[in-house]
């Protein structure tokens, strides 16, 4: 027992022979620590045997082995990688029947693509010498040096599409070329062969099988169960294709189904193919697009295509892009155009986009991404900005030139306003008459909705003259005309540790139900000079657009933190002299030295904190910007009082004192106190009575078409603005329901 006992519990034997030994020395008995090893009496046996065991000390684990991959494992995950999901595989293999030059290109799908995609193509099909090695990773026909893809000009280049489909599906393919009496039809598994090739019967081209895709992914296999969902984007990939190869057929349908969802025929434009794809209310609410620049220090590029006018209506944007004949997507084009036509047009309209690129083949990456989605250009920004610029100058000329469609419509008896549909709506979309097959309760009925311009506040208002009604709307023609060349927001904020953390306090600090009001509100009208009436679903709210523009603004300049435009100034700006004299400006006698020392004090700029001084900088320049009332009082209601030039009344030394107290024409009513002999008189300043109606007009225009878009897409309400009055709600349909039911 001792010899397993004394290894087993050699630092438990070590503490209690210690404190023994020492316990026996104090005692006046003697004892060496080294022959207390062993327990000499039952007693420390029983004390031993209580301690419990402790946990043997962890091993020392040592670097996991590094191992090479068995190449079907390889091959199964790159697999994965390049075929996503069914529409990832047509598209594959439609580009692969580009390439072979066919004229006509049928899909067929069963379950989504899942069961069931058969491609059939009238190309020049693969040699019988070929069909071994067709399904290999890395073999093509399209390139044979790196050098080839400065200049490729073919859909495909890697050679991993067909080798991939193989790995995780069951694929067949029969081909026939030129001047063979018969055909071949070979499978592939994992790669490779699985008999040799057969003759068959065969038309001209080429037709692929790919059959129980991601038989062998289990995982992925369930994710892709909506085949409704994945058949819409078979669709949608084979509707883009026909629109921009108009010398091609194409037709797309369900296994079994006896018609065609996409069936085109070759065009000789693509406005025609747009029509026959999109339907006639799309093709005709078109307008063609071009920009072009052929400076080699800048940009090399050629860009035509259609964008749609101000009459067209979507619930989400549609865009078409080709670079050099791909069908690709490209993040900042999108964006851009996207804000041109939510600062351009009301309602953040979704435009339907389609443009063709084209460029130097080696000012293009094409081996950027594993689906060959998405390319890179040289000089991508100024070609992105080019083409914006050239957009919003289009779009801003149709709108002044906008034509309506008149369309009757019945309402339903209950309804007490006679309305007109402008086109804002498609005017392919029918009018609806009567309920709706869904009611809606009562009190969750909304009167008008962001498409019903019926439902605004002026709609209400009392009609203007003519000559009236004439200068507003040239009014709103100067207004569109002078919004100035926008850039799209950068995608990334400047790579500033101060700048990031600001904007992470903006994007943490943001109210979600704030938030979801701003990006779904309807704006309804100005309530006063500072506060817009808003209506989100059922409730009324008013909101302070000082407050709004400002925050908006800040978080703009913080967003956009180093990509604006700089200025280069020969000599540094003395800010300190500048903030002076600024601050001079505001007293009334310019010329005094009085408070000296305090301005100094103020214009002290603190340069070393570097989040205050940004934060500072960001703040100010969004008061700048913010939309505050203009300085001229507003003329509408009583607010035309202060336009009414003032007649004297008493003697004529009075005059003096008059002058003094007229200021650029006319008099404010509010300083005509007590005892003055003037009194108001029935002319009006015309000029500047004029000068204000165009400057209120015009910030209520911007406040509409610029700010409220713009918040719906950048601003991030801050919780604050849920108890400093910024937002106030005034009214909720459903408390106004019950309230009238009691009545």
């Amino acid at each position: 027992m001792a010899s397993l006992w004394v290894p087993l519990y050699r630092r438990e034997l070590s503490d209690i022979t210690s404190s023994h030994y020492f316990h026996s020395q104090s005692s006046g008995q003697s004892m060496d620590p080294y022959t207390a090893a062993a327990p000499p009496t039952d007693e420390w046996e029983m004390e031993i045997d209580a301690i419990e065991s402790p946990p043997p000390p962890p091993l020392l684990k040592e670097p996991p082995k590094i191992r090479r991959l068995d190449e079907s494992v390889v091959n199964r995950i790159a697999a994965g990688e390049v075929i996503q999901r069914p529409v990832s595989a047509i598209k594959e293999l439609v580009e692969n029947s580009l390439d072979a030059n066919s004229t006509s290109i049928n899909v067929v799908v069963k379950d989504g693509g899942l069961k069931l995609i058969q491609v059939s193509d009238d190309g020049h099909g693969i040699r019988y010498e070929d069909l071994p090695i067709l399904c290999e990773r890395h073999t093509t026909s399209k390139l044979s040096t790196f050098e080839d893809l400065q200049s490729i000009k073919s859909m495909g280049f890697r050679g991993e599409a067909l080798a991939s489909m193989t790995y995780v599906a069951h694929v067949t393919v029969t081909t026939i070329t030129k001047g063979q009496l018969h055909g071949y039809r070979v499978s592939y598994r994992d790669g490779i062969m699985e008999n040799e090739p057969k003759a068959c019967a065969a038309v001209k081209g080429t037709q692929i099988m790919v059959e129980n895709l991601f038989y062998n992914m289990a995982a992925r296999r369930k994710t892709l169960q909506n085949s409704a969902d994945d058949y819409t984007k078979i669709v949608d990939l084979l509707s883009r294709f026909s629109i921009h190869h108009t010398n091609l057929s194409f037709s797309c349908r369900k296994h079994g189904a006896a018609r065609a969802d996409v069936h085109t025929v070759a065009t000789s434009s693509s406005l025609d193919a747009i029509r026959s794809v999109y339907g006639v209310s799309v093709a005709r609410n078109l307008m063609k697009v071009e920009a072009s620049d052929d400076d080699p220090s800048s940009s090399i590029f050629e860009m035509n295509g259609f964008i749609s006018n101000a009459s067209y209506s979507a619930k989400k944007i549609t865009m078409v892009l080709y670079i050099n004949d791909r069908l690709v997507e490209c993040s900042a084009l999108k964006r851009a155009i996207e804000v041109v036509y939510a600062a351009t047009l009301p309602k953040a309209s979704k435009p339907f986009i389609y443009m063709t690129i084209m460029l130097p083949p080696e000012h293009v990456d094409v081996n950027v991404h594993p689906t060959k989605r998405e390319v890179s250009l040289l000089n991508q920004e100024i070609i992105v900005g080019k083409i914006q610029s050239a957009v919003e100058s289009k779009l801003r000329k149709s709108n002044e030139t906008r034509t309506f469609q008149e369309q009757t419509m019945e309402l339903l008896s209950s309804s007490p306003l006679v309305t007109r549909k402008d086109s804002h709506s498609s005017p392919s979309l029918p009018v609806s008459t009567g309920s709706r097959s869904q009611k809606v309760p009562v009190q969750k009925m909304v009167r008008t909705d962001s498409s019903d311009p019926a439902g605004r506040l002026h709609s209400y208002l009392d009609a203007k003259p003519l000559g009236e009604q004439e200068s507003r709307n040239s009014l709103t023609a100067v207004s569109r005309s002078s919004v100035r060349q926008r850039r799209n927001n950068p995608t990334e904020a400047a790579d500033l540790t101060s700048i990031q953390l600001l904007i992470r306090e903006i994007d943490s600090n943001s109210h979600c139900g704030l938030l979801d009001i701003v990006r779904d509100c309807t704006y309804v009208g100005m309530a006063d000079d500072v506060y817009a009436l808003l209506q989100h679903n059922t409730r009324l709210y008013l909101a302070n657009v000082v407050n709004l523009s400002k925050e908006l603004m800040y978080q703009q300049v913080l967003r956009r933190f180093a990509h604006f435009n700089g200025i280069q100034l020969s000599d540094p700006t003395p800010l300190q002299e500048l903030i002076i004299l600024a601050l001079r400006e505001e007293d009334l006698d310019p010329d005094s030295n009085e408070n000296d020392d305090l301005k100094k004090k103020i214009a002290e700029v603190d340069w070393e904190e570097e989040k205050s001084c940004f934060q500072a900088v960001s703040a100010a320049l969004g008061n700048f910007y913010a939309m505050h009332p203009p300085l001229l009082p507003n003329p509408s209601g009583d607010g035309l009082q202060f336009y009414q030039k003032s007649k004297p009344a008493g003697n004529p030394s009075d005059r003096e004192s008059e002058h003094n107290s007229i200021t650029h024409g006319f008099s404010f009513k509010s300083m005509n106190f007590e005892g003055n002999d003037k009194e108001m008189g029935d002319d009006i300043d015309e000029e500047l009575l004029s000068e204000a109606k165009s400057a209120w007009a015009q910030r209520e225009w911007s406040i509409q078409h610029v700010l409220f878009p713009a918040m719906r897409l950048f601003l991030k309400p801050p919780a604050s603005m849920a108890t400093n009055g910024t937002f106030v709600q005034v009214a909720s349909l459903e408390k106004l329901y019950k309230i009238f039911e009691r009545c």
